[in-house]
């Protein structure tokens, strides 16, 4: 709840009074560690719930009509009972709230132990007073019998109330970091490590980067790295939410933690220890759940003044008590004083916005969306602009063969070409070349050997294929190696050109066969986010470093209205400048170095994980999978927080605002109705389960 407080060791907020949660990036606790207070709370609960029930039962004999006479329920052995089995109960199981109390009075910042210590102390001391020195009070305070009242069932139970409390907060909080553990707990703890005498397991942390490691169907794969050898399907839901496997085969990228299922696999170790993804991904959702949301501001600015305003409510309340109340008058002031300082325990207010905060980004995180900061969910809930890139946002980012187009009275068909094409550009190391042979992989095409492979840099290559004369590459290339009837191709590959793609000319034997489309290709999942942000109000506009027709391609397939073209990294910061107008809040989608200062001036960054680390630093959001749709559900997320915190926070105003004047007895004259400090103590435990409750419905967002 106080993410500014810090301490090397175990212990307690002096701001809240909480017990202070482990920092994530130190590691994960030991269990033992972990749940140390939940185990403390719970063993002073069990044994001042079992010693209170006796002092519960006996003080409140009185409204039972056969035992309002009895003399076990009224005699001065029954009072000492109480006084005997509330001591411990008040002194030892109360201990951990009066000590808390004590450290926000030496800082200052006076907190729900303040009133808790205030309200127990304050009924206890009158009790022990009125036991041990019943001639300091006047005789009119006295029943019929001569005995003064007692509340130390009134402090006993509130304290096992607040224990009860604490244990079920304990417990949730517990669940509300859960989505760390889970995380932490996809990392297998050991790996098979390939040496030279043979397969041998060893732990997680001897791995080197370098290392070779088999992964074997069913097995969890250790680090981040490359496969090497072998092929599989992996399941990377843990990391993009998706449940379709992903087909994995010799240089394919893994990631630690995800699922090989059916194949077995070689992986070379590129990533260990804190650098892989699983291990960032822990870290940064550590670093969001402990940051704090600007609207966490406003319970701030309430908790600052509320507890004094409370103890004036109390203070008020007892003086009017005593001075207008019906006879005992003292003894209704000191029980509807302690109603007032336990009722109006802050504990609620303080839970509203971390609970959620918490829940939410751990969901998230279990969806894809890695948000790193708290200030950016409310960004993402009020977001209505989005400015996106093109190059690896819109599209894959890399180029792909789109079409295969044969020429006139061809002999081969689709594959065929791109096979041949395939064999020759295997050998050389432009991009394009990687693009038809990346293709030809997808499709399974067997690749033919050649043994006479020639290259003409930036024109074309050449060989015998299957003996046959292949050549690939530019149409004049082509033309100076003799081949003839390329017109008809040229007039194919046109339009294609036309809007910004790239055609590469095949000739067999001398005679032009097909020319084979490389373009950026748009993500398949790109219409339908597109949509989706159009739905819920979002206005998208397309920024591109690329030209003017490809821009004008892409936008125009996607429906984009608005794009600007050819601009550089600091053009896109200053539309960026330009487009965060009064009432516009401005996100900005990328994953490219030259996005950085846009996703930086943004008033919420979003980079697509498939991209630069450097765009990954600059971006409060970062979606795992790469995938539009994934800015859809951190938006939409985004706003089920703020949602929810608004929920909390106004239930608890709503609970405050009500509670403190029934406690302070303003339906006694109408009704007759008092709130006992017990009941009192009842609901300010049930406010905060009921807060923690409702974070938790986050969980099930999806």
């Amino acid at each position: 709840m106080c993410p500014g407080v810090e301490s090397d060791k175990p212990g307690i907020c002096p701001k809240c009074g909480m017990a202070l949660e482990r920092n994530p990036a130190f590691g994960p606790a030991d269990a033992h560690e972990d749940d140390a207070e939940l185990r403390d709370m719970t063993r002073r609960f069990k044994w001042s719930a079992l010693l209170t029930l006796p002092v519960f039962v006996t003080a409140m004999a009185h409204l039972v009509p056969a035992w309002s006479h009895a003399e076990w329920a009224n005699g001065a052995a029954t009072r000492w009972m109480q006084l005997i089995l509330a001591t411990p109960v008040v002194l030892w199981a109360g201990w951990p709230f009066f000590e808390r109390a004590w450290v926000s009075l030496r800082h200052h910042s006076m907190n729900m132990f303040t009133l808790i210590a205030l309200g127990v102390g304050a009924a206890y001391a009158f009790s022990l007073a009125a036991m041990l020195a019943p001639g300091w009070f006047p005789e009119s305070l006295a029943d019929s019998h001569g005995r003064l009242p007692l509340y130390f069932e009134a402090a006993a139970v509130i304290i096992v109330l607040v224990l009860l409390g604490q244990v079920l907060e304990l417990r949730a909080r517990a669940r509300t970091g859960s989505a760390i553990q889970e995380l932490l707990g996809l990392q297998p703890k050991t790996a098979r490590l390939v040496t030279p005498e043979g397969d041998v397991d060893v732990a997680l942390d001897a791995v080197q980067a370098g290392q070779r490691l088999r992964v074997r169907p069913g097995e969890k794969i250790p680090v981040d790295g490359v496969v090497i050898e072998g092929s599989s399907q992996v399941d990377e839901s843990m990391l993009t939410g998706e449940p379709e496997p992903v087909e994995k085969t010799a240089g394919a990228q893994v990631t630690g933690g995800t699922l090989n299922q059916h194949g077995s696999l070689l992986v070379q170790a590129e990533k260990v220890g804190a650098d892989t993804m699983l291990a960032q991904i822990v870290k940064l959702v550590g670093e969001a759940q402990r940051s704090r949301a600007p609207i966490q501001a406003l319970a701030d600015k309430v908790a600052a003044w509320f507890v004094p305003a409370v103890l004036v409510a109390a203070a008020v309340t007892f003086g009017l008590w005593l001075w207008l109340g019906p006879q005992p008058s003292l003894a209704y002031a000191i029980a509807n004083a302690v109603a007032v300082l336990i009722i109006a325990c802050p504990c609620a207010l303080g839970l509203a916005t971390p609970m959620s905060v918490m829940v939410g980004i751990g969901r998230g995180a279990k969806m894809g969306v890695l948000i790193r900061q708290a200030e950016a969910i409310e960004k993402l809930a009020a977001l209505n602009t989005l400015a996106v890139d093109k190059t690896g946002t819109l599209t894959l980012g890399k180029p792909g063969v789109t079409e295969v187009l044969l020429a006139p009275q061809s002999p081969l068909d689709g594959d065929a070409a791109l096979r041949l094409a395939a064999a020759l550009e295997r050998h050389s190391e432009h991009p394009l070349a990687y693009a038809v042979v990346q293709a030809a992989e997808k499709k399974k095409l067997a690749l033919p050997e050649v043994p006479d492979f020639q290259a003409a840099p930036a024109a074309g290559v050449s060989g015998r294929v299957e003996g046959r004369a292949v050549v690939v590459g530019k149409a004049d290339f082509l033309r100076a190696q003799g081949v003839e009837n390329l017109g008809g191709l040229e007039t194919l590959a046109t339009p294609h050109q036309g809007e910004g793609k790239s055609a590469i000319f095949l000739a067999v034997d001398r005679q032009a066969a097909a020319v084979i489309v490389v373009s950026d290709p748009i993500k398949p999942t790109t219409p339908e986010a597109l949509a989706q942000l159009r739905a819920l109000g979002i206005s998208v506009v397309m920024l591109t470093g690329d030209n003017e027709r490809t821009a004008q391609r892409i936008a125009t397939t996607l429906g984009i209205g608005r794009f600007h073209a050819g601009v550089t990294p600091q053009e896109k910061h200053a539309f960026l400048t330009a487009m965060k107008r009064p009432g516009a809040v401005v996100g900005m989608a990328g994953d490219g170095i030259n996005d950085a200062p846009a996703l930086a001036e943004a008033d919420v960054g979003i980079a697509m994980g498939t991209g630069t680390d450097i765009a990954m630093e600059t971006a409060p959001v970062t979606l795992v999978r790469g995938d539009l749709r994934g800015i859809v559900h951190a938006i939409q997320l985004g706003r089920a927080m703020m949602r929810n915190i608004r929920q909390n926070l106004l239930f608890a105003f709503l609970y405050n605002a009500l509670g403190i004047p029934v406690a302070a007895g303003i339906l006694y004259p109408s009704l007759g109705v008092l709130l006992s400090p017990m009941l009192a103590g009842a609901a300010m435990s049930l406010s905060s389960v009921s807060v923690i409750a409702n974070a938790l419905r986050l969980r099930r967002f999806a």
